[in-house]
This record gives structure tokens, C-alpha cells and sequence, in this order.
């Protein structure tokens, strides 16, 4: 395995500092949810963008909003006057609260619909909705609670159940490894080998930054945003900055939405019914070959149940990606989540010309 910089390393890079970009969001706040549901308790949120087409971010296991910042980046302010994105953090983890509780997928759907009801995105076919991993799950509750509210749904490394597909002690060490204590060094080493494919790992890092020229941003005290030497170091920058702060990523909340993640369960017949009431043009499911967290073989389960293939909806397998589609492959993400809006769009249209 290539040697990677230690966390001494990363911390001493002179793009640390600059790790999480200050993007100005146009709304934000801390909403008050689950009252009758355990709550009420607050979810931490920013809406980036004054567009009229609606994207709600939905983030997976252990981590914060602040991971879309890519997308925040493009869609909010280099896109704002087209997109309103909304990014939040889901119970458990970031600067949302932490409720000790029982987390399942299905409550923390219900946490989103209260936050986008508060927004008042609730037109019919208004939502354009991208969950990854975990987040993939939340987006499938979300999408049996409200389907005619959705535009499109992208479905990204995700499952409608967490199914064994390796050997059995395979499984076994995986989810072991996820818990078991390690140094701060071996722990970001761990994660980026789950995440992402080793040649994106070692190759320059590629990640656009805000400029002077980014609207609502505010750029490092006499100079520009810096760049890391690699993808890995700017990923790892990332985890160190969440991980160095103990509210940003507790074990507790890391531990219960585990919990959801792994129990999280949807039967061929909600997955019909998913299809069905949102539309399977305007569904998307995306998957890497090489995600090493939740496998292939879950990606093919998941867009048949939802009736995918034939020209019906979008699957998109694409070989050598990892897990994290939206770092990995941050510009084809992005166009394919425009994609999508556009369809939600046509078929928008499609249903009031049959109306």
C-alpha cells in the first residue's frame, strides 16, 4: 500500500487552513424538530442560492454538511441565481444536536420534511433530491413520504437493504473495523481505503476553489484559496478538521446513526411503490465498481426493485469509482444531478400537458 502523509503532515500543509471554505449562505438556522418524535431537538441548516429550482442535499454516515461544499460551491454561488441548495446536518452529528435515542432512517426523513416545510419548499415536484450512502436511504424514506413533492431523485452508493456479498468473515472484519480503536493516522488511512479508489487517492488534487470572482464568498486574508499536493491530503484535511473537533463528530452520534444505516430496510413492494409515486424517469441510481463500503451487487438489487433499466429511469455504474461520488467524480456529479433536474423538468411539463 502507497505511504500516505501523516496527520503531523497534513496539519503543517499550508493549505490547511484553508480546508473549509467560508461560503456565505443566503439562510441558515437551527429548526426545532420530532416534537412528539423524542424532540423536540435542533437541526442545523443553510440554504446557498436564491434560484427557483430546489436541491436538497442529504448526507450519509458520520459526516457534516460541510462535505458538499463542491456542490455548495457550484450550485450555490457559482449557480445561485438558478439553484437554492439546502445542506444540513443530520441528527447525531455536526452542529446539529445529538439526542440519545433509538436513530432510524425513516425518523430522520421526517426531520428533513419538517425543515423543508419550515422552508416552505412545498410545491408539488419542487424537490431535487441527492442522497448519498446513508443519505441514499434517508432520500427513499423521504420518497414514501412525500413523493409528489419530489422532481428527481438521485440515489447515490446507496442500498435498500445492507446485505452480506463477500465472504462472511469479510463482512464480518469490515463493520469490526469501523469501530475498533485506532490512532488518528491509521483511522484516516482506514477511511480513505473505504471511500475512495487508490488512483484518486494519489493523483493531484483536483478540487475547484472559490475566487475573488465567487459570489458570497470570503477568501483568506490577502490571497486565494490554497491547494493540496494530493486528493488524498485534501480529503484527509477534511476528516482531521471534523474529527479534531469532538461536537462536529461524536461517538455516540457516529454509533447511532450507524444503527439507522444498518437496519434501515425497504421490501420490493415499497420499492414499487417508490417508483410508481415519484415517476421512474426521475429517479437516478449511481454506484461505483470499487466502493469498498456498500458493494456493487447492492446497486443492482436496489434499481431493480425500483423497476430501472430499458429506458426507464437512470443507472449509472461507473467502473474504478469508490464510494464518494461527489468528491471522486465531483464535475460528472455535477452534471449528472443537472441532468436529472432537467428531466424532473420535462416531466413536469409531461404531467400538465396529460392534466
Amino acid at each position: 500500500m502507497e505511504k500516505r502523509p501523516t496527520v503531523a503532515e497534513i496539519l503543517a500543509h499550508p493549505a490547511y487552513p484553508d480546508t473549509i471554505w467560508n461560503l456565505a449562505p443566503t439562510q441558515k438556522g437551527r429548526l426545532p424538530v420530532a416534537a412528539g418524535r423524542g424532540g423536540p431537538f435542533k437541526i442545523d441548516w443553510e440554504v446557498h442560492g436564491h434560484g427557483d429550482v430546489k436541491l436538497v442535499w442529504i448526507m450519509g454516515l458520520g459526516s457534516n454538511k460541510s462535505s458538499w461544499q463542491r456542490q455548495t460551491l457550484h450550485f450555490g454561488h457559482d449557480e445561485g441565481d438558478r439553484y437554492s441548495s439546502l445542506i444540513f446536518d443530520n441528527r447525531g452529528m455536526g452542529k446539529s444536536d445529538k439526542p440519545f435515542m433509538r436513530y432510524s432512517t425513516s425518523e430522520m426523513a421526517k426531520d428533513l420534511v419538517e425543515l423543508i416545510d419550515h422552508l416552505g419548499w412545498t410545491q408539488p415536484r419542487q424537490l431535487n433530491v441527492s442522497g448519498v450512502s446513508m443519505g441514499g436511504m434517508i432520500a427513499q424514506e423521504l420518497a414514501i413520504l412525500i413523493p409528489s413533492r419530489i422532481a428527481s431523485l438521485n440515489l447515490i452508493s446507496t442500498a435498500a437493504q445492507i446485505q452480506n456479498t463477500t465472504t462472511w468473515l469479510e463482512n464480518l472484519w469490515s463493520r469490526i473495523d469501523m469501530f475498533l480503536p485506532k490512532t488518528l493516522d491509521a483511522s484516516i488511512v482506514s477511511a480513505a481505503g473505504r471511500l475512495f479508489s487508490n488512483s484518486w487517492l494519489s493523483s493531484p488534487d483536483e478540487s475547484p476553489v472559490p475566487t475573488e470572482s465567487t459570489m458570497m464568498v470570503k477568501l483568506p486574508e490577502g490571497r486565494g484559496y490554497r491547494k493540496f499536493d494530493t486528493n488524498y491530503e485534501r480529503f484527509a484535511a477534511q476528516e482531521l478538521y471534523k474529527r479534531l473537533s469532538p461536537d462536529l463528530f461524536p461517538k455516540l452520534g457516529f454509533i447511532l446513526q450507524a444503527i439507522a444505516a444498518g437496519w434501515h430496510y425497504k421490501s420490493p413492494a415499497q420499492l414499487k411503490k417508490i417508483a410508481d409515486e415519484v415517476g421512474r424517469a426521475r429517479i437516478s441510481v449511481v454506484h461505483g465498481t470499487t466502493d469498498n463500503m456498500i458493494t456493487i451487487p447492492h446497486a443492482v438489487k436496489l434499481a431493480a426493485g425500483l423497476g430501472l433499466g430499458e429506458d426507464k429511469g437512470t443507472v449509472e455504474i461507473k467502473e474504478g469509482v469508490g464510494h464518494v461520488f461527489m468528491l471522486e467524480r465531483c464535475g460528472w456529479h455535477n452534471e449528472l444531478v443537472e441532468r436529472m433536474v432537467k428531466k424532473g423538468m420535462e416531466e413536469n411539463n409531461n404531467e400538465r400537458i396529460s392534466a
